[in-house]
């Protein structure tokens, strides 16, 4: 266990390290000298999984822009009606981390994602916040949403696309337009459980679905913000919500969403 957590915890460093800037002659830009390093000591222990949800109740969430009853705890479960449409946060910000996160849609075609370095806040006028979505769509969200001509919409939407939505924006790896889809289609359909391990670092966004990695975005223009989870039109369950923290990056102010107090 040890062994494969220092593995991957080495994979997220290294695949998402940022690029070098460069200047125009070519030449690297000089690293500056660090002002807040940490004793020793402080750094040796590891890094550490801490539940986001803890099966009772909503401790550690704040409702956004949705109802009071659209949030529940049910046998464990959190039980999200879909009604009205909208999202729930994090108390926290997070910056690079690893997400575990198990869902599963109760209807065909039900919607919905989580948020990761989103805003805190929906602006009047929108329903959803700007951040990076990890979308969540049910299988047969293609066949009930058809194009004008009749025909399925494109299978990338059920793939589990990452994208810039409110604004955010960022470079696919597999470009659907500006949207990432995944290379392979992992998503399980309605009733079935889905396992999102969600890997983010220094503006890279990468995606495993049900145990394997097949989607990834990077140059996020936010870099640190909270985690949302969206309530759009149909019944979805969660389950096993899992944060682990990494060692924070070069992050600005503007790569920042905005406190909520």
């Amino acid at each position: 266990m040890l062994l494969r957590f220092a593995l991957i915890f080495m994979m997220c460093l290294l695949l998402a390290a940022p690029a070098p800037a460069q200047d125009p002659a070519g030449k690297g830009t000089p690293p500056k000298p660090a002002t807040d390093i940490p004793e020793a000591d402080t750094l040796s222990a590891a890094p550490q999984w801490v539940e986001l949800f803890n099966g009772k109740d909503l401790s550690g969430w704040a409702n956004v822009n949705t109802g009071p009853d659209t949030w529940q705890v049910k046998d464990g479960l959190l039980v999200c009606t879909g009604q009205p449409i909208g999202v729930m946060r994090s108390e926290e910000q997070y910056e690079n981390f690893m997400l575990h996160i198990e869902w599963r849609h109760m209807k065909p075609g039900g919607n919905s994602g989580v948020f990761v370095w989103s805003e805190g806040a929906v602006p009047e006028g929108r329903r959803l916040p700007k951040g990076m979505e990890v979308q969540m769509l049910e299988l047969e969200w293609v066949n009930l949403h058809r194009k004008p001509n009749g025909e399925p919409q494109d299978i990338g939407y059920i793939s589990g696309e990452l994208f810039g939505a409110g604004g955010l924006t960022a470079t696919p790896d597999n470009p659907r337009g500006s949207r990432s889809m995944s290379r392979e289609l992992r998503c399980k359909g309605a009733g079935e459980w889905n396992v999102y391990d969600v890997v983010c670092v220094d503006g890279t966004v990468k995606l495993a679905i049900n145990g394997k990695f097949v989607n990834s975005i990077r140059d996020s223009s936010v870099r640190k913000g909270y985690l949302c989870l969206e309530s759009e039109g149909s019944e979805i369950h969660f389950r096993n919500i899992r944060i682990l923290e990494l060692p924070p990056g070069i992050t600005t102010p503007e790569q920042t969403a905005e406190v909520v107090e």
